[in-house]
């Protein structure tokens, strides 16, 4: 029997995220999924008139493909992979994963070569630009373990945050775009937390459920050269298979000019990745209503009630600062009083205060309202 949790992500990704419309194609990409799953999504894909085609991966066999590889070879694999990519409508990426910590001991050099020679071609040159996608994760032992939950709990937990209403969570995110397409300065406060910068003239764009499952954020991204002071991160966050605590990060012209972490130089080694990488690409909001503590998964953590996030690499084009990179590292810094507080405010009008928007036009986004 198939589980009913089932059919509603699957129709919720076809018909709401990704909109697939009779005789287009839709790739669905699934590591480490479960199969039963993946049939219940190329039902609905078909009985919609979709042709799904679908790739198993394993994140094992990518670690091992990546320990062993060089450039020439990923340049193939990224040379036929983008080529079917090419020739999708639609992309649905199902990531699944035994083991969060997969990738922590790829070699710095090997995993600069899959994020250059395999991840941007295919990922950030084809399917961003050139397909409606979505991406997601899938609930597992592991990821309960991040979470501090059981297996079953954590399950509930899982489809109850990815089935939310995103249509009712897109109207009210509307005002909030307004607002921050009519804004220049934005001033962060919090502890360990002084920064402003601009975004004035760069669109902001609302996410609510079409590019990420689970979703709940408006992102744009600062001028480049504008980023002023210090932001001190609370959420622990992972990154290439390396967990970090209490990130750090001075800039001074926009650039990030000192930075500390738990697991510093691997943080210097990202940062030094490329020139693009000590500046930031987007800035965003998260506002998910049933997400309010962090598990070191960035689809879930960057969209926590209350929080924000700022990202050193490449900038979307959709908001698009001219900053390019082979990174995108997002990090969360939450400003609910539990997290210990913290203020937004545009061209100095307070906008959101210990995680609560407190102008009229926003409350809609605060949680007790979204998840009514």
């Amino acid at each position: 029997m198939t589980d009913p949790r089932h059919t509603r992500l699957a129709e919720l990704l076809i018909g709401y995220s990704c909109e697939v419309q009779p005789g287009e194609n839709v790739l669905i990409e699934a590591i480490d999924i479960p199969e039963r799953f993946v049939r219940e999504l190329v039902r609905v894909c078909g009985e919609a008139g979709g042709r799904p085609y679908v790739t198993l991966k394993s994140q094992a066999v990518w670690r091992a493909l990546m320990q062993q590889g060089d450039a020439e070879q990923m340049d193939v694999i990224a040379a036929y992979e983008a080529h079917r990519m090419r020739e999708m409508d639609c992309y649905i990426g199902l990531r699944g994963n035994a083991n969060v910590s997969e990738w922590s001991d790829v070699p710095a050099d090997k995993m600069d070569i899959y994020e250059k020679h395999f991840w941007k071609p295919v990922h950030q040159d084809v399917r961003v630009k050139d397909t409606r996608w979505v991406v997601l994760r899938w609930p597992s032992p592991s990821m309960a373990q991040l979470a501090q939950m059981s297996t079953e709990a954590f399950e509930d937990f899982y489809f109850k945050v990815c089935t939310l209403d995103y249509a009712k969570m897109a109207r009210a995110m509307e005002p909030l775009k307004k607002r921050m397409e009519a804004t220049d300065e934005v001033r962060l406060v919090a502890p360990g937390t002084e920064l402003t910068f601009s975004i004035a003239g760069i669109p902001a764009v609302p996410c609510d459920g079409k590019l990420n499952i689970p979703d709940g954020e408006v992102f744009t991204a600062p001028v480049r050269d504008s980023v002023q002071g210090t932001i001190a991160f609370n959420a622990p966050t992972l990154y290439q298979g390396v967990t970090h605590e209490n990130v750090c990060l001075r800039f001074e012209g926009g650039k990030i000019v000192e930075s500390s972490s738990s697991q510093r130089s691997h943080l210097e080694k990202v940062l030094d990745s490329d020139e693009g990488a000590r500046y930031v690409g987007e800035f965003a909001i998260g506002f998910h209503p049933h997400i309010h503590r962090p598990m070191k998964d960035i689809l879930f953590d960057e969209k926590i009630a209350g929080s924000i996030h700022f990202t050193p690499g490449q900038a979307y084009d959709e908001a698009y600062n001219g900053n390019d990179s082979r990174i995108h590292w997002d990090l969360v810094l939450m400003m609910d009083k539990a997290a210990g507080g913290g203020e937004i405010w545009f061209d100095g009008e307070l906008i959101r205060e210990d995680g609560l928007f407190v102008v009229p036009d926003l409350e809609a986004l605060n949680p007790e309202r979204l998840a009514g």
